[in-house]
């Protein structure tokens, strides 16, 4: 008899799936590993969640989050039609995945030729970024196409990949996360905008961590027809538990992404907070810039420290610690109930990704890295 094992094609035997942040069961542990805004949602958003556990339990979500795009369009200055929403920006990014991407070996369009049939299949992405693009690439069966960032994490300029021949400009499918994660950094709307317009594929410039940034790319999904800008309630608008993202962009795009879609994506609860939080902005800017000013602070107390502190346009800072490896410092910090987050992959295992909390809890981060520090010294 088979075993269930030889029942799993192999391509999901190989599969490495994505490893999300700890999720921590220790009573008292500050959580700075998983990016989540230290701060609640409004008043105003947990009435309406508490007001909407009725008899609409028992109702199946309006499909399409119909309220919800109208109301992100008029915030966006867009029709509704630009507009989807998912299941947290994850979920669109699998969509647009499964919408713009051949699996290799299907053959693409017919009378494709080799090349053009190895582009259809190919999802490129910039690295070290948001490791669930691999992982993506490789429950479809698609070509991943990495590219590194430059040693500094910025973003390689145009004619350099097109002297180097290491992007591809016809690869169907290429993110950009824009801030960086788990770098941070930010980057240039004009770059941003020079290499989607040279761009023959899809592009999706995932913006999950946009609302701490300086500047945002999303005017480019409503110029640039190949352009998908992605956002979601989870970082900035203190909602991870809901799951809302969305994604904004050209009407054919669009419309591809909502074939592919699952028929009630988007939670009736989900829809509701999403509608709130969008009545209550003022609220969450005034977090935006307490974010902004502990990372302000927090990366001059590490880099005081001994500390490599990259530039941050998110709510998290990427730092190389000082006096022994990122994995030491894990452990050591974890013995003093404060998780952060190291990436074993070789271009980012010397750093720790440290999630920017409240100003109480940036202050006990910096207290156990001196005691760690101190601790060395003994």
């Amino acid at each position: 008899m088979a075993s269930s094992a030889s029942l799993i094609p192999a391509r999901v035997r190989r599969l490495a799936a994505y490893v999300p942040g700890e999720q921590p069961t220790i009573p008292g542990l500050v959580k700075l590993n998983t990016n989540e805004n230290p701060y609640p949602p409004s008043l105003r958003v947990r009435a309406a969640v508490r007001a909407a556990t009725d008899d609409r339990l028992r109702l199946y979500p309006n499909p399409t989050a119909a309220k919800l795009r109208e109301r992100l369009a008029r915030w966006h200055r867009c029709a509704p039609e630009n507009l989807l929403v998912g299941n947290g920006s994850d979920e669109l990014l699998a969509l647009a995945t499964r919408a713009f991407v051949e699996p290799v070996g299907c053959g693409g369009n017919a009378g494709a030729s080799e090349r053009r049939a190895t582009a259809q299949a190919t999802i490129q992405f910039f690295t070290p970024s948001y490791s669930l693009y691999p992982v993506l690439a490789a429950i479809h069966g698609a070509r991943a196409h990495p590219v590194a960032l430059r040693p500094d994490f910025s973003l390689p300029p145009l004619v350099a990949l097109r002297r180097e021949k290491s992007w591809e400009f016809d690869a169907a499918l290429s993110f950009i996360t824009t801030p960086n994660a788990p770098s941070g950094r930010g980057y240039a709307t004009a770059a941003l905008k020079a290499l989607c317009a040279a761009q023959r594929g899809v592009v999706v410039l995932d913006e999950a961590y946009v609302d701490f940034a300086e500047e945002n790319a999303l005017r480019l999904a409503l110029e640039q027809p190949r352009v998908l800008v992605m956002r979601t309630f989870s970082k900035a608008y203190s909602l991870c538990f809901q799951r809302v993202g969305y994604c904004l962009g050209p009407v054919p795009l669009i419309a591809a992404l909502e074939k592919v879609k699952d028929s009630y994506n988007v939670n009736g609860l989900g829809q509701v907070a999403a509608l709130a939080t969008l009545d209550d902005l003022e609220y969450y800017r005034a977090n935006f810039r307490r974010v902004r000013a502990t990372r302000a602070w927090l990366s001059l107390e590490l880099d005081r420290l001994g500390f490599e502190v990259f530039p941050s346009q998110t709510n998290f800072l990427l730092v190389r610690p000082p006096r022994f490896s990122a994995r030491e410092w894990l452990e050591a910090l974890r013995a003093r109930k404060l998780l952060v987050r190291w990436f074993s992959a070789p271009e980012v295992s010397a750093y720790l990704r440290i999630t920017v909390g409240t100003d109480a809890e940036a202050r006990a981060l910096v207290r156990a890295a001196r005691a760690v520090l101190g601790s060395a010294k003994g």
